[in-house]
């Protein structure tokens, strides 16, 4: 089983930018352009490996190789959007992985590319500059679109396999982990399991009970031994059930109008350990939008409006807007699922403003809502 802390490492450490592996700052699939750039390197990546794996490393200054680390983040559906755009789709995962030097919050972004029987891939139709039927091929370091030649060359699975074989996960590695996970999260009850007399799963959480029910909240779950973060919140809260066999989760969000909040279920994950050292992560979407009266969404729809412009102006809020736009991305996130379809768009568009809004906790609130809308709009 490869250790994907170690995987990184050695992607960094004996290799600069080419046909097998990519490194970001960051990624942005939310907006066209970001989407469109993304998908041509998965393109590009599995057709110059036809026989191998790939990957992309999220998170790390190109010049000096500097892990910075990205926000979690939690993109079950991420296939889905390779699927829609890509013919011949390779398989793709993104994983959050932990570095000891980078807070909670932050990870790095691995995402692993499998070609699907070596066919050809590419773009399905039209996005932002680029065709459809475009075929993009890595050359070097860079993605190009390139005639095709029907008989794509393997140069780089020796290569691959080597690094790979020295990512190999091992007890120190493992016991090393539980222990820096355990005296990390002391403040969030952290516990542990082991799962088929090998998986190592962790996590910690803030308990809360409601009519009888016991949620979490503020939690971090990570399976040990890969190195790999399986979910972090900091506001969502989510029920726990464990088996000798299963780890599942069920993941609420806090939806409601004029300070009146309910919580919904949004997804179902559920990591099921098997005898042959393997396991599998099964996504269920469970979340059916609340409905609300839509005068009253069209009353805050056109408020939200008027706090955009202001801020575009540099107009100064009153203290009843200040506290209208800590619930801004939730009233849109509530409108388009309420079928104002503009909603999205002005959602998409405010970034900048509550970016750089004094108050951080409204560009939280924000990439909190950009994260629902992401994962319903993609099942």
């Amino acid at each position: 089983m490869i250790n994907k802390r170690l995987l990184i490492k050695n992607l960094l450490a004996h290799n600069d930018e080419n046909s097998f592996y990519d490194k970001k700052l960051k990624l942005n699939i939310g907006e066209k352009e970001g989407k469109a750039k993304f998908l041509k390197h998965i393109c590009a990546l599995a057709n110059s490996n036809p026989k191998n794996n790939s990957y992309i490393v999220i998170g790390v200054e190109d010049e000096n190789n500097q892990i910075i680390g990205v926000d979690f983040f939690d993109d079950s559906k991420i296939q889905n959007l390779v699927n829609a755009y890509l013919s011949n789709p390779p398989i793709v995962a993104y994983e959050n992985i932990p570095f000891p030097h980078l807070p909670s919050s932050k990870v790095v972004g691995l995402v692993s590319i499998r070609s699907q029987d070596g066919k050809l891939c590419s773009l399905r139709k039209n996005i932002w500059k680029y065709y459809g039927g475009a075929v993009f091929f890595r050359d070097g370091s860079m993605s190009m679109p390139k005639v095709f030649d029907i008989n794509i060359k393997d140069i780089n699975s020796e290569v691959v396999e080597s690094i790979e074989s020295h990512a190999q996960n091992n007890i120190e590695l493992t016991l090393d982990g539980v222990f820096d996970f355990m005296n990390s999260r002391k403040d969030y009850n952290p516990s542990y399991k082991v799962f088929k007399e090998y998986f190592v799963v962790c996590w910690s959480a803030k308990e809360k009970r409601v009519n009888g029910e016991i949620y979490y909240s503020r939690v971090d779950i990570a399976l040990i031994n890969e190195q790999v973060k399986l979910f972090y919140s900091q506001f969502d809260e989510i029920s726990i059930a464990i088996t000798d066999e299963e780890f599942k989760i069920i993941e609420y969000v806090q939806l409601g109008l004029q300070d009146t909040y309910s919580y919904y279920p949004l997804e179902e994950v559920s990591i099921k350990f098997k005898n042959n050292v393997s396991y599998d992560i099964e996504n269920k979407l469970l979340f059916e939008p609340p409905q609300f009266n839509r005068k009253t969404l069209h009353h805050l729809y056109n408020s939200n409006n008027s706090l955009i412009e202001k801020l575009k102006k540099k107009i100064s809020l009153t203290k009843n807007e200040q506290k209208d736009i800590i619930n801004l991305p939730g009233t849109y996130l509530i409108c388009y699922f309420n079928g104002f379809n503009e909603a999205k768009e002005r959602l998409e568009e405010a970034k900048p403003y509550l970016k750089s809004y004094p108050d951080q906790k409204v560009y939280v609130l924000y990439k909190e809502s950009i994260r629902i809308l992401r994962k319903v709009r993609y099942s």
